[in-house]
Parts: structure tokens; sequence; C-alpha cells
């Protein structure tokens, strides 16, 4: 079983930025695909970003692209995705999952809310 906690939302200003972070804990981080998801209110959630075990690898939601780079310290158990040039249609709580390769997402973390606002 692995449990996964999200940190570093907050309220930022357009055109700001904020790293968010993943921690995982009882298990290896190395062993899954990662990716971030986020659901803005009245909306369903949707996929952000994801990599895969090496790091070697990411895909990214079209409108995120350019903006938003999700990385991985294997070594560390953990999973960032720093957003760059925030626009308020990024406000939306943000989710960390993990998966195994080439299958559904498994696992999946509490949540961290992103609002951007002047």
């Amino acid at each position: 079983q692995v449990q996964l906690v999200e940190s570093g939302g907050g309220l930022v200003q357009p055109g700001g930025s904020l790293r968010l972070s993943c921690a995982a804990s009882g298990g290896t981080l190395s062993s899954y695909t990662m990716g971030w998801f986020r659901q803005a209110p009245g909306k369903e959630r949707e996929f952000v970003a994801q990599i895969n075990r090496s790091g070697g690898s990411t895909y990214y939601k079209d409108s995120v692209k350019g903006r938003f780079t999700i990385s991985r310290d294997n070594a560390k158990n953990t999973v960032y995705l720093q957003m760059n040039s925030l626009k308020p249609e990024d406000t939306a709580v943000y989710y960390c999952s993990a998966g195994p390769p080439g299958a559904p997402y498994d696992y999946w973390g509490q949540g961290t809310q992103v609002t951007v606002s002047s």
C-alpha cells in the first residue's frame, strides 16, 4: 500500500508560480508511473501531467504545455509539479497519483488547493 501526500498549494496572482510536491510512503516510488490531476469547481477531474518511472519521459495536457513541468526524485520518494505563468483557469484542487506502468492509476493523494486570482 502506497500513501501519497500533496503539499505546496496556495493563493497566487496570475502570472505567478507554485511548486507542488507529492511525498510517498509505504512503497518504492520508482516502481510507479506518476501523474498529476486537477478538479476545478463544478468540473470533472482532468489529467494534467505524467512521468515514467525513470523520469525520462513526460506527457502533458495541451493547455499546460510550456508552463508546467513534472519531475521526480526517486531517492527522496517525491514527485513535483512546477507551475509557471499561472492563469485563473488553473484554479483547482490538484491530486497526485501513482500506478504500475501501462495500467490505471491505483493510488491517490488527498489533494492540495491552488487558487489563481488577483
